[in-house]
């Protein structure tokens, strides 16, 4: 089956719009069908490419896709997937796959991360390990405090100084994330695939490392 990247870009104008249900939506029930509609087709095509990926990823299992909507019922386009080692409980790192929008065009991002619903205070700890790996090409890190998050570029004095901070406790977390824009340039679902499994081995050794802490 193939990616509907399409089906992925439309749901993306959903975004942070309220799903009301379409028997309390009044004249407004037609526009709520096809919001359910369009947001059930988009996360069924990111499932399909979960589905793929794990096919690829030997030993990992893909957990349960984002909804296309929120708690607060509100539209929810950019869907993630955590996928899971055999080896490893809920509460070890992860590596994942995001959608993001990169100067306005759909793309997506693989990363190493943790499920939040899980998270503990040594899980935080060892997700913040990644900082003990030299760059590699491509990758940058996500910065997460205060509850805000900030992109720094993969740079070796970028390390150094997060460095710094993790052992002055100036942030929650850091992610190390690599970006591969525009859906819509690839001819086919192989060479997507094959794009997102190159990011997966890049970020590898900080996998390693946060597993091994």
């Amino acid at each position: 089956m193939k990616v509907d990247v399409a089906a992925l870009e439309q749901y993306v104008g959903y975004r942070d719009m309220k799903y009301i249900a379409p028997a309390k939506a009044g004249e407004r029930a037609d526009e709520m069908e096809t919001f359910k509609k369009d947001g059930q087709t988009a996360r069924a095509a990111f499932s399909v490419l979960a589905k793929m990926i794990e096919s690829e990823l030997e030993h990992f299992t893909m957990q349960k896709i984002s909804g296309w909507m929120n708690q607060g019922q509100m539209g929810r386009p950019l869907f993630f997937c955590y996928f899971n080692h055999e080896d490893t409980s809920r509460l070890d790192p992860t590596f994942a796959i995001r959608l993001l929008t990169i100067d306005g065009v759909l793309g997506i991002s693989v990363e190493v991360s943790f499920i939040e619903r899980g998270v503990v205070p040594e899980t935080v700890a060892r997700q913040n390990c990644v900082l003990d790996v030299p760059v590699s090409d491509g990758m940058y890190y996500f910065v997460q405090k205060d509850g805000d998050n900030q992109r720094v570029e993969g740079t070796e004095e970028n390390r150094i100084r997060l460095l710094e901070q993790r052992a002055s406790g100036s942030f929650r977390k850091v992610l190390v994330k690599i970006d591969i824009p525009d859906l819509g340039r690839f001819d086919s679902d192989k060479e997507l695939v094959s794009e997102i499994m190159t990011g997966f081995r890049v970020l590898n050794p900080y996998y390693e490392a946060t597993r091994n802490n």
